[in-house]
């Protein structure tokens, strides 16, 4: 089932932004990069995203599927717009897409 596993946040700080949150929830971050960091909890995690050329405009919504191919055409068949087309990253693949609404979200796929 498809399940909210992932929140990525764009910010203009990396370290700041770490700090902030180790400071007011305890986090401890994985840096995967000099501009992107984030929580590896297992739960819903929290990326934290300073590169201009990819971060979001807003917190970008990450959920979880079992088949990104699947979920890329129900995507479109329901009238959603691909905005990232699929690629790869440490851990598994994703693409990004708006919602009927513009609201812009991730669909990925953990790797094995």
């Amino acid at each position: 089932m498809a399940r909210l596993t992932y929140l990525e946040l764009p910010v203009s700080d990396l370290a700041s932004a770490k700090a902030f949150y180790a400071a007011a929830f305890g986090w401890d971050f994985t840096d995967f990069g000099p501009s992107y960091a984030a929580t590896t909890s297992g739960d819903t995690d929290i990326g934290l995203d300073a590169d201009p050329a990819e971060k979001t405009a807003a917190a970008l919504p990450v959920i979880e599927v079992d088949d990104l191919e699947a979920c890329e055409a129900k995507v479109r068949a329901a009238g959603g717009e691909i905005t990232v087309p699929i690629f790869a990253f440490p851990g598994g693949r994703r693409f990004h897409f708006r919602d009927s609404a513009g609201h812009e979200l991730a669909a990925m796929q953990a790797d094995g």
